[in-house]
């Protein structure tokens, strides 16, 4: 699209209300990705873009930081950098100051740059030789349990091969932990890797959506995490009756009038029962129907998860979510700020440009409670610039952890 628009949250009917529209028309652009977060320190929400040319087809993204004010955007009150990057960026904070900064390899370097938030200055990032894997699923996030956040990053020694490495956060520098892990053998398409504490031990785990073949016709979703070096299958069985799923291969070389996109799980506990959820698109193999599916994660029934106990199961008849056909992203979003995760789904419309989103209300009730937590920067608090509240910019890298008490009286880690 060419055109933002932020929708301010409300307790009233409507419950989302446009408040801020940017038109990037003029600039002949196409918005690629929105990433909200304060990129000048001053407690105020600001958002990046990363944008493509639409005039030449080229795949180099340009990055624009508009500046939050008042809780409003101006077009000229922005910031394009002076370097594109050959994929999307990561938002992170390098240097621990509390203010996110942008890693990514760009187009005159073969290695990750850091662009330093607040001074918006360029430094080299990791001394590493690795390739970047495009589309990368690199993350900012606590892999070794210290409460600092780590870099997790995918790279591609060569076109066949997907490895991840782990570059620990030791009193600001990063240093790469160990070996690099190879994907699991035998897989030939490789999805976005992602994190969740999948089986409750208040330690996140690595999931991988992969294909064992080019077509997606045999899926799969295996776990692992810092320390064990075997990939465990959560997930093998996508056959519904005579019908067999699979995941949608992402095809970097479309032509710009269609998207594609990577195979992603998104992460939520749609049951409140302690234990990550997930959803994902998957197609019919021998037919061209593609929707959204909610996998539930349930205690593992057989011997190559029993390891991690848990394992994700296919909840094949939601009739709300399989009425949406050509679905293309499929995510959690608690709408009415209730703690209890509802749906929203994107679907293609009647041509490939033009999108349609759905939202499913989750009426799951339960006994449990949940914890709403709100990190803030700490950059400010009563003496923030021009008297505005701290509150709702986007912090890369926090972790929470807690431990609590289940209906049996046994201790549970969650985080």
């Amino acid at each position: 699209g060419s055109e933002l628009i932020i929708f301010l949250a409300d307790q009233k009917e409507p419950y989302f209300k446009p408040r801020v529209k940017l038109p990037m028309k003029s600039l002949s652009v196409t918005i690629t990705s929105v990433v909200p977060g304060d990129y000048d320190g001053d407690s105020q929400m600001d958002v990046l873009l990363t944008t493509r040319a639409q005039s030449h087809g080229g795949d180099e993204l340009s990055v624009f930081i508009f500046w939050g004010h008042n809780q409003t955007l101006d077009l000229n009150h922005k910031t394009m950098l002076n370097k594109t990057f050959h994929d999307e960026p990561l938002v992170m904070d390098f240097n621990g100051d509390l203010i996110p900064d942008v890693f990514g390899v760009t187009s005159d370097s073969n290695k990750p740059q850091i662009l330093i938030g607040g001074n918006l200055s360029w430094h080299a990032a990791l001394d590493t030789q690795s390739k970047m894997y495009i589309p990368h699923s690199h993350a900012f996030i606590d892999l070794n349990n210290d409460f600092t956040a780590d870099l997790f990053l995918t790279t591609s020694p060569d076109s066949q091969n997907v490895q991840f490495e782990t570059w620990v956060n030791k009193d600001g520098n990063f240093s790469k932990a160990g070996k690099s892990k190879r994907m699991p053998s035998g897989v030939k398409v490789v999805g976005q890797s992602v994190f969740a504490d999948f089986d409750g031990d208040g330690q996140s785990e690595h999931l991988l959506p992969v294909c064992e073949d080019t077509t997606c016709q045999k899926s799969a979703i295996y776990l692992t995490k810092l320390g064990l070096d075997q990939w465990i299958p959560v997930l093998q069985d996508f056959r519904n009756k005579d019908t067999l799923w699979g995941f949608v291969p992402y095809q970097n070389d479309k032509p710009s009038t269609e998207i594609s996109f990577p195979i992603t799980l998104h992460i939520g506990d749609y049951n409140m029962d302690g234990y990550p959820d997930a959803l994902a698109i998957l197609k019919n193999t021998s037919g061209s129907n593609q929707q959204a599916f909610l996998l539930e994660n349930v205690p593992c029934n057989n011997v190559s998860c029993k390891s991690v106990r848990r394992m994700f199961k296919v909840f094949w008849e939601l009739s709300d979510l399989n009425q949406i056909k050509d679905a293309v992203v499929a995510t959690f979003f608690d709408i009415y700020e209730d703690g209890i995760l509802d749906i929203i789904v994107l679907s293609k419309g009647y041509s490939n440009k033009d999108f349609t989103i759905h939202t499913l209300k989750n009426n799951f009730e339960a006994d449990a409670y949940f914890v709403k937590v709100i990190v803030l920067s700490g950059l400010c608090s009563n003496d923030c610039p021009r008297k505005i509240t701290p509150f709702g910019v986007n912090q890369p890298g926090p972790y929470i952890m807690y431990t609590t008490v289940d209906a049996n009286g046994y201790l549970k880690n969650g985080s």
